[in-house]
């Protein structure tokens, strides 16, 4: 699918039927698959022979979606998981373990700032927190001996903050670590990390992927760029006694990382989505270049609407000319950022929440990315585990809303939000 452009691999790849075969992916929804000799299942064990054997490692419908999300990211392999958390998850232990270290902007998702800091501090893995806007020499004297890798957001949830991806990848590079970026917020459609430098790409696929908030999903993407056998990783470039004494890095190529996420962790951890919820992402992914350019229009008319609202105290829109994060966004985002809007609600606190209250067509919901306009204050729901302190660092403000622009028509968005802010 090399020669097609990202839209028509949104539909057409992953999927390849042949002469007689479902013109549309099948949903295999089998744990196990049957074969005609022990001798065959053994090669699949080894990895000799390609095919399935049990869906927590693998599946059919899995797979295909897998080979979608690798190919619109420009990777070498891609491994669905249960939730974009557990995408995360799988993602840092591939690489760490008690007694290692890592680097991460401050201005993340809070569910992941919370596995960051006290599940993975619970396992022995030490996570410090960065500035992400600071400069290389700043960001240096982080770096540990037992530091193993650099994670980030394409676009910072509710923050909004751009990352400069080449910056972070020139840095973790020349400290022969790899770049992890989640690209939840922007999708391959309007952002491709990999073409920047970062080696390990992630996703929340329950977001703009799915686009209908029916299927919760993750995915790790591995772009197969980053020498793992660089001494700093042993558990890639080591014989793996718990899977046949295999050396990932000498048996799997460029797929080492996938492939070791997929055989160890996803053996041992189980973290695998099903086939009926690959089967909702795929459907999802058809229609993403479609549904991301409404998304990205619709919320930068709603965001000059906001900015000339009297009841409004700040927006916070990447796109708007005069936001901090303008020029990243036209360099890494020219096409569009995404839908959603960071903004404070003049009053503060009690002002936001009777906002959102009167709100008609927009509904209150724990969600963000998806076909619907919803909205949200972070600070007392989805990052209301976080310290003051910690709320400040991810940009979080006691009156800011989150408002997750949908694909309706945009007036009435518009009118909806007219009338609630009229209320207050």
């Amino acid at each position: 699918m090399d020669n097609y452009h990202i839209d028509t691999k949104c539909i057409q790849s992953g999927y390849q039927p042949m002469n007689g075969d479902a013109r549309v992916l099948p949903i295999y929804q089998s744990t196990t698959f049957q074969y005609d000799s022990s001798e065959h299942v053994g090669k699949l064990f080894d990895l000799k022979e390609e095919g399935f054997f049990y869906t927590r490692l693998a599946n059919p419908t899995v797979d295909c979606v897998e080979r979608k999300i690798a190919d619109l990211e420009g990777g070498i392999g891609a491994m669905c998981t249960s939730s974009g958390q557990a995408a995360s998850m799988v993602a840092i232990l591939n690489l760490c373990s008690s007694g290692d270290h890592m680097i991460s902007t401050s201005t993340i998702y809070g569910g992941t700032v919370n596995l960051f800091a006290v599940t993975l501090a619970r396992m022995g893995i030490e996570c410090t927190f960065v500035d992400p806007d600071a400069p290389i020499d700043e960001l240096q004297k982080e770096v540990k001996d037992n530091t193993k890798l650099v994670f980030a957001e394409t676009i910072a949830n509710p923050s909004l903050v751009i990352t400069d991806i080449e910056k972070l990848a020139k840095f973790a590079h020349s400290n022969g670590l790899p770049l992890f970026v989640d690209n939840t917020f922007a999708t391959p459609i309007n952002c491709r990390p990999i073409d920047f430098g970062a080696d390990i790409v992630i996703h929340s696929t329950s977001k703009y992927m799915d686009g209908h908030a029916v299927a919760l999903g993750g995915v790790i993407v591995d772009s197969g760029n980053f020498n793992w056998d660089n001494g700093k990783f042993p558990g890639l470039s080591t014989p793996d006694e718990s899977y046949h004494g295999m050396v990932y890095t000498r048996d799997c190529g460029k797929a080492a990382f996938i492939t070791k996420a997929r055989v160890q962790l996803m053996r041992d951890m189980g973290m695998a989505p099903s086939p009926n919820n690959a089967f909702l992402l795929n459907i999802g992914l058809e229609t993403l270049h479609l549904r991301m350019e409404r998304h990205c229009s619709n919320a930068l008319k709603v965001a000059k609407y906001l900015e000339k609202n009297n009841n409004v105290a700040w927006v916070n829109f990447p796109e708007l000319e005069g936001n901090k994060y303008y020029d990243l966004a036209k360099k890494y985002l020219p096409n569009g950022t995404c839908g959603v809007i960071s903004f404070g609600v003049k009053g503060g606190r009690q002002a936001a929440m009777k906002f959102m209250d009167s709100l008609k067509l927009a509904s209150i919901v724990v969600h963000v990315a998806d076909a619907r306009t919803g909205v949200l204050h972070p600070a007392s729901t989805t990052h209301r585990q976080l310290s003051d302190k910690q709320l400040i660092d991810c940009g979080i403000t006691p009156d800011m809303v989150r408002m997750s622009i949908g694909i309706e028509n945009v007036d009435d968005i518009i009118a909806d939000i007219e009338q609630a802010l009229n209320r207050i």
